[in-house]
């Protein structure tokens, strides 16, 4: 029963991503409520599916990498739903909805039940937290440089500077795109990254204060952006500020983490 909650879940986070996806078949718009209320269905069955592992368990699916995936799958399609539906747009859903499928489909292959794990799959589990966290930061920062190359474009063209930026630079409105485009893939790819690092860290008892805090904030930060962005209609300029100012944020906090808490040979 909780293998087939999880079965539906997918189905329906797929089924919500493809008719996410109905023009680019042909020239019509999106069906927001039918395919909001596929995810809302998706996100329902999932729920029952971690209701039964509970139930199962006696404890909240939280040890394991399977669980860890399932719970990161509701997570990220749970986070999905509301901003879909106060945004009341689906694009989105063409990315996320079919990640929250794959995260829980592979918990089902790999395994739903709670407990201890041999080493390799403890190293998969740590592997697959530490490379989305990267790749998340990544899109971040790449988030945070066209931020500032927009920044330094719009002050030139403003002041009527037409120096070699203009040459080497792409247009504002290239820029502006790829802040929007690069903050959305940050928060998808590092709210799996982050769920994925509790998990293990409740499942492992490898609770750090300094990881946690930077993770977080790191976070936060680019959620904000992508919510932004999406729901508070940020215009380029003041997501171009936001983004310079809190990545740099970021990487101080990151700094002061290493200053007082040193740990040779690692990044974290």
């Amino acid at each position: 029963m909780i293998a087939l909650a999880h079965f539906i879940a997918v189905t329906l986070y797929l089924g919500a991503a493809a008719l996410a996806a109905t023009p680019f078949a042909r020239p019509v718009t999106a069906p927001v409520r039918a395919t909001i209320g596929l995810l809302a269905a998706g996100v329902a069955a999932h729920a029952i599916g971690l209701a039964l592992m509970t139930r199962a368990g006696g404890s909240l699916p939280m040890t394991g990498l399977g669980p860890a995936l399932s719970v990161a799958a509701f997570i990220l399609a749970l986070t999905l739903l509301v901003v879909e539906q106060l945004a009341h747009e689906v694009s989105l859903t063409l990315v996320t909805a079919p990640l929250a499928a794959i995260s829980a489909l592979s918990a089902c292959l790999v395994g739903l039940e709670p407990g201890g794990f041999a080493s390799h799959a403890r190293e998969a589990w740590l592997v697959a937290h530490v490379a989305l966290s990267f790749g998340g930061f990544a899109a971040f920062a790449t988030a945070a440089a066209a931020g500032t190359m927009y920044l330094i474009e719009r002050r030139g063209l403003r002041a009527r500077r037409f120096d070699a930026i203009f040459r080497l630079f792409p247009p504002l409105a290239t820029l502006d795109r790829m802040n929007h485009v690069a903050s959305i893939a940050g928060w998808i790819v590092l709210t799996l990254g982050i769920a994925l690092a509790v998990t293990y860290a409740l499942s492992y008892h490898e609770m750090n204060a300094a990881k946690l805090l930077w993770g977080t904030g790191a976070w936060l930060a680019v959620s904000t952006l992508a919510l932004g962005r999406v729901l508070g209609g940020w215009q380029a300029r003041r997501a171009a500020v936001f983004t310079t100012v809190s990545f740099s944020a970021v990487v101080l906090l990151y700094v002061a983490m290493r200053i007082v808490e040193p740990m040779p040979g690692r990044f974290l």
